[in-house]
């Protein structure tokens, strides 16, 4: 599904009218400016799936700011939104096919960063309160209680609790058991399936970061599908082969001098994985 058609940014000219009557000297950085115009970047045709490809400085993160900004995205991290980003955004224009849908984001590492910090943390507390509720199960278990009032009771119903069950089974039902530990590589991923719903416009920002090759590729089967069954457009700024494998992708490579369309196995970075595992070929027989 298509949602978003064309997205066209101001170009270096109307830059650089805009930079030379600039008063606001006391600024360091004009940014988001100059930056797209570098590689000539004017305009982005969007597919299904469209993916933005380059190395680091290249602009590919920037493009999807801007493209969000302009589209009233939500996300949940603060960005580099500098003093200058409402001009340029004010310069852009975009197509839509119909209305953007209300589930439509911005997913960058940062988001899916803060989510795997937070949930450790929750996990940490988890772990802390296990510890408390291992000496209250001993305690409890072993202790010779009399119930003399009202007010003993909920010690009462603890120490039953206790000699009715073994340790594991006394910590698990007063814990709570809808938080599960997960690697980051897991967490990451639930972070994805959580916020990717049916019928919605996402921005994904270098989604591969935490995630492990085995991963990667099952973040490719679950975005392949979400496109092909659920409706979902996505444009993605990555350099991760995996997903650039991805099937009916429209690549634009940032790196080349005027931004070009290429096919995945064409691209810097899957040439050097090639390249290097071609060399060491007879190692894997």
């Amino acid at each position: 599904m298509i949602y978003l058609s064309h997205f066209e940014f101001p170009g270096r000219e109307r830059e650089y009218d805009f930079t030379m009557r600039l008063k606001r000297t006391c600024y360091d950085t004009i940014y988001p400016f100059l930056i797209l115009s570098e590689h000539q970047l004017k305009m982005l045709d969007f597919e299904e799936v469209t993916i933005l490809y380059g190395g680091n400085g290249s602009g590919k993160t920037t493009a999807l700011n801007v493209i969000a900004e302009k589209l009233d995205l939500a996300r949940d991290t603060l960005y580099n939104r500098s003093n200058f980003f409402e001009d340029y955004t004010n310069m852009c224009s975009y197509k839509t096919v119909g209305k953007i849908p209300k589930d439509s984001r911005i997913i960058t590492s940062d988001d899916v960063f803060d989510f795997m910090l937070n949930l450790r943390s929750i996990n940490e507390g988890i772990d802390r309160k296990r510890e408390e509720l291992f000496e209250d199960y001993l305690e409890a278990k072993y202790s010779h209680f009399q119930m003399h009032s009202l007010e003993d009771y909920e010690t009462l119903k603890k120490v039953n609790s206790a000699r009715r069950s073994t340790q594991s089974k006394f910590v698990r039902n007063n814990l709570q058991d809808n938080v599960r530990e997960h690697s980051n590589g897991e967490s990451a991923f639930l972070y994805f399936a959580d916020k990717i719903k049916e019928n919605g416009l996402y921005l994904l920002d270098e989604p591969e970061n935490s995630l492990s090759p085995e991963k990667q590729q099952e973040l490719l089967r679950f975005l392949e599908d979400s496109a092909r069954f659920f409706q979902c457009q996505f444009v993605i700024a990555t350099h991760s082969p995996f997903l650039l494998s991805m099937k009916g992708a429209k690549i634009y490579d940032l790196d080349e001098e005027i931004v070009d369309v290429k096919r995945w196995t064409e691209l810097g970075n899957v040439r050097a994985y090639y390249d290097f595992f071609k060399k060491y070929e007879r190692e894997f027989q």
